[in-house]
């Protein structure tokens, strides 16, 4: 099948076509008839299946065919939780919808707020947006939501885990009630049901992936490693395999900053990205790092979702993530769009155990490769399948770090803002 069967407008099928794209993907085929049929969507997708086009497409073809824009409203508000996934989104409007007469921006925290206010005057027919920024824009009367006609909110379950549910209710409660809603997220778990209860209507389910399966195109495998040794065997795997290009996950962002001094040290072009970065230089580095003038970008998690890259060959866990379904959102940076990729993980013993807890969610052990040299001294115990259904851990408060200001949230503030009240709470206790 083809998009021509889709129903889209002709400036639409042109820009696709533009773009290379002739056959939709599986969220594709069902998602787009369903949101021009004007339903409600709840989709259960995993980054790399196409989802993004899968309610732009629809969203601009509807849009371009009725009414027009009136000054600072909006028409269609597409929600996400990072900086980085809305300027892509923002980007994937601008090019399918280059052929038509419709006004988009994308607006978020981290810069100047003043640009952002003069681009929502005229109003735009397409807004995305983190939610933080967006009630900004809102309370200083810079957008009204009077004429919006559908919601989109994407990586829900992300926006979920990042603290956003109060501004995410908030923004819900000054929308029309009379609108379409379309709620994207890598699973539908309880927290996700129960937000979604209050915002869609008898919605069209849909599921193109098993829950937290690792794409089946990626080769999985780890290296035992102590972890002094972990940044001399990267620059080695690096030089040893001749790599072009590898997203390489750090735990956090002083560990990000150091491993990226280390390879610059080693005649390895790399860059960091993490919340800690401005954003002037997130952005640059993740362009540099799409054009190949950077061959490896070091993250913290914040560039686990919805980063868009294409045939990125190699993911590489420098760091195991401490929830393991962190671990199938990482790799979903490779395998995709139909192209092979790897998962390398270097693993110390005392990760063991977040070692077996993604074993546990793959239902699979992982092939373990040691790498002469640099075989370890502390030895990583051998894994021992645990085929009890995996049940994901709601989050202990008390553990939780302190994010300091993160994606989505108002400029000039803490993130005590729009974290949850036990947040708030310890915050004062520290004061």
């Amino acid at each position: 099948m083809s998009f021509t069967t889709l129903g889209l407008s002709d400036p639409i099928l042109k820009a696709v076509a533009e773009e290379g794209y002739t056959t939709p993907t599986p969220i594709q085929l069902q998602a787009i008839p369903a949101v021009m049929a004007g339903k409600d969507v709840m989709a259960a997708a995993q980054t790399g299946t196409g989802k993004t086009a899968a309610f732009t497409l629809p969203i601009l073809d509807k849009l371009s065919k009725r009414g027009s824009v009136q000054a600072n409203q909006v028409r269609a508000l597409i929600l996400t939780p990072t900086r980085e996934l809305a300027a892509q989104i923002a980007e994937s409007v601008d090019t399918y919808g280059k052929h038509l007469r419709l006004r988009s921006t994308v607006v978020f925290g981290g810069v100047n707020i003043n640009p952002q206010m003069m681009k929502l005057r005229k109003g735009v027919d397409i807004l995305v947006a983190t939610p933080g920024r967006l009630l900004d824009l809102y309370r200083q009367n810079a957008v009204n939501f009077r004429q919006v006609e559908v919601l989109v909110l994407d990586e829900a379950d992300r926006m979920l885990d990042m603290g956003f549910i109060h501004d995410i209710r908030k923004i819900l409660a000054l929308l029309p009630k009379n609108r379409q809603n379309l709620m994207f997220s890598a699973t539908f778990s309880e927290d996700i049901r129960n937000l979604a209860k209050g915002m869609v209507n008898n919605p069209v389910e849909i599921s193109v992936t098993p829950r937290n399966t690792a794409v089946e195109l990626v080769e999985h495998w780890i290296c035992p490693a102590d972890k002094k040794q972990k940044t001399p065997l990267l620059i080695h795997l690096i030089k040893e395999n001749n790599w072009s290009q590898a997203l390489v996950f750090t735990r956090t962002k002083h560990g990000a900053n150091k491993l990226t001094r280390s390879l610059e040290q080693s005649g390895i072009n790399a860059a960091a990205i993490h919340g800690n970065k401005s954003q002037g230089a997130r952005t640059k580095a993740l362009a540099d790092f799409k054009k190949g003038t950077v061959r490896f970008l070091i993250a913290t998690d914040i560039a686990a979702r919805g980063l868009d890259i294409d045939l990125l060959p190699q993911v590489v866990n420098f760091d195991l993530p401490n929830v393991p379904e962190d671990y199938v959102h990482r790799i979903g940076r490779t395998g995709r769009a139909g192209a092979s990729g790897q998962a390398i993980s270097l693993v110390s013993a005392d990760e063991f155990q977040q070692l077996s807890d993604i074993e546990r969610l793959l239902k699979q052990i992982l092939t373990r490769k040691f790498i002469d040299g640099f075989e370890p001294t502390h030895d990583l115990p051998e894994s021992n399948l645990d085929r009890r259904p995996f049940i994901p851990k709601k989050p202990n408060p008390q553990n939780r770090p302190n994010l300091g200001h993160r994606d989505g949230q108002r400029s000039r503030t803490s993130s005590h803002g729009s974290k949850p009240k036990w947040s708030q709470s310890k915050a004062k206790a520290k004061r």
